[in-house]
């Protein structure tokens, strides 16, 4: 083993794993950080679903039991009288949708058949009881609820609202709709996210007989699911597919590249007034902005690293052969040099450490005993 070559090499292997270790480390607790913020971005996104498809349901409602406590609609729907009815709520229902995108007014009459469509007054008298459960709960119980259901123009936000005569008797219901693509839009330009709801496609063949042209075709079909609306599918399709939606009963979440970018998607369930699965909602959100944290974080902490050891390890270089390694040379050559003639101390003394100091000392002493001894050898002649 040789000192000059080998205590250099351990040190800096030992700065190198140390440094190593350390820059291992604050990655992986990063990388924590950076998970438990997308965590909380998943939340946040649940949670702007969650607030607004309720807001959104409540609104339908709040509409629906104002126009349900209105006398002259009370009395026209008593009378049975349609054609009334249908003028009572014409400019209402005009101004309603264009405004705030409500897409369906429509009155029942117990037990859940349909007897005026504001929005298609042409179609009635049918019966509702198949697919419309909230409009069966509200007619049975008297009491006003809200939901998500397939009408038979498409999936809506609804509220229903009981409507009494004026002796407080049950005499049918009225409900607002409002169409999910709005809702779905709205939130686009809120909370810059990506979304599209799909549905089942064999209720939405069975109960939305009056469903837009071409929504049911081949192109809108992803496995057992239709895309209704979609406020981005050029992005979507490469984050959506048919084995993600196969089962979705409670809300999931996870991580996919769209043309070289990171997406958090949540898939939301979509369940009617009975609690039935009839769709699934994708949410994506671009996580760019903590996957480049990341990226810039592991470059930075790489560059830091080896600044790091480049600099310990010329430390420990300066350390060991200045401050150690060259003034032990030069106090071993003075020792060696004992027998021949006596060595003179060194100017440089003064700038040793306190082990080498002690050891010049030491040399300065045996010095004076060799001088000594050689002053007694010389007499003693």
């Amino acid at each position: 083993m040789k000192f000059v070559r080998d205590a250099p090499r351990v040190l800096i292997a030992s700065v190198l794993v140390v440094v190593s270790t350390m820059a291992v480390v604050s990655n992986v607790l990063f990388e924590r950080t950076t998970s438990a913020v997308e965590e909380s971005q998943f939340d946040l996104m649940q949670s702007i679903i969650d607030f607004n498809l309720q807001g959104a349901a409540t609104n339908a409602l709040a509409r629906a039991e104002i126009l349900a406590a209105t006398q002259c609609i009370r009395d026209a729907l008593a009378s049975r009288d349609r054609a009334r009815l249908l003028t009572e709520t014409q400019a209402m229902f005009a101004e309603q949708r264009e405004k705030y995108s409500v897409d369906q007014v429509q009155f029942h009459i117990p037990p859940a058949t349909s007897f005026l469509r504001v929005h298609a007054p042409q179609t009635f008298g049918d019966d509702l009881t198949r697919f419309r459960p909230i409009v069966v709960a509200v007619n049975r119980e008297h009491v006003a609820k809200k939901g998500i259901a397939i009408a038979r123009s498409g999936p809506g936000i609804f509220g229903v609202a009981p409507v009494r005569n004026a002796a407080g008797e049950h005499i049918g219901s009225v409900e607002f709709g409002i169409d999910f693509g709005s809702v779905l839009d709205r939130l686009k330009a809120a909370y810059d996210l990506d979304l599209t709801l799909f549905i089942e496609e064999e209720p939405l063949r069975t109960f939305a007989p009056g469903l837009r042209p071409g929504i049911l075709t081949e192109s809108n079909r992803l496995g057992h699911m239709i895309r209704y609306h979609s406020t981005n599918w050029a992005r979507m399709r490469y984050l959506v597919d048919a084995q993600d939606l196969r089962v979705v009963d409670e809300p999931v979440h996870y991580t996919r590249e769209a043309r070289g970018e990171t997406f958090g998607v949540l898939l939301f369930p979509i369940r009617n007034g009975a609690g039935q699965a009839i769709g699934t909602l994708a949410v994506a959100k671009s996580f760019a902005p903590t996957r480049g944290a990341t990226g810039r974080f592991r470059v930075l902490q790489g560059l830091l690293a080896l600044f790091a050891f480049v600099a310990l390890s010329g430390v420990i270089l300066v350390v060991v052969r200045g401050f150690l390694l060259r003034p032990l040379q030069a106090l071993t050559s003075r020792f060696a040099a004992l027998p021949a003639t006596v060595a003179e101390a060194d100017d440089e003394d003064d700038r040793l450490c306190d082990e080498l100091t002690a050891l010049a000392r030491e040399h300065a002493r045996l010095a004076e005993l060799v001088a000594g001894a050689s002053s007694d050898d010389e007499a003693a002649r």
